[in-house]
């Protein structure tokens, strides 16, 4: 990651998904499984195209409409896959700082704490307190130490957030 702008949030290197064991795993996953569920659909899909008549065969034009959202997500999922680099939060090494896997704890404008942990896109999901490493969050708080306070860019203007706490996963035992 690097800064091109004075003052501005670092900037995440283009082509680049991060992810962590978990996020990779849950893709993998979701991969193998509509690939299984595809091999299921084809078999209907086959079996359909046999009973004759297709311009009128409901599970024939069904099936293939499904094989092609298959084929769409499973197109997805693979160049996911491909890109992705995994990052493994209890590897860190400089624990003093935010970098990805972090979760961090933070108190808004309004003195409200707000804890939060740093992901990969494909497993950002607000209702677990896990964000983007794409998002205007973490990107204002990468590199921040406890204390610092960081100005986040938000579509109703800047906010401020101060740092309380950052947290990553213990290292496995050597």
């Amino acid at each position: 990651m690097d800064d091109d702008d004075e003052g501005g949030p670092p900037r995440l290197p283009r082509g680049k998904i991060y992810m962590t064991p978990g996020g990779k795993a849950a893709l993998q996953a979701e991969y193998e499984s509509m690939k299984a569920e595809r091999h299921r659909v084809v078999e209907i899909v086959s079996w359909a195209a046999g009973n004759g008549d297709r311009s009128e065969n409901a599970d024939y034009k069904e099936g293939k409409r499904r094989l092609r959202e298959i084929d769409r997500r499973l197109r997805y999922l693979g160049n996911r896959l491909d890109a992705a680099e995994v990052v493994d939060p209890a590897a860190q090494a400089q624990r003093d700082r935010v970098f990805f896997g972090a979760t961090v704890t933070y108190l808004n404008e309004r003195d409200e704490e707000v804890t939060v942990t740093i992901v990969g896109v494909d497993e950002a999901d607000m209702a677990a307190g896990k964000i983007s490493i794409g998002s205007p969050m973490a990107l204002a708080m990468l590199r921040a130490r406890v204390g610092d306070e960081v100005t986040v860019r938000t579509p109703a203007g800047p906010s401020s957030v101060e740092i309380t706490r950052i947290l990553y996963p213990e290292p496995p035992p050597a």
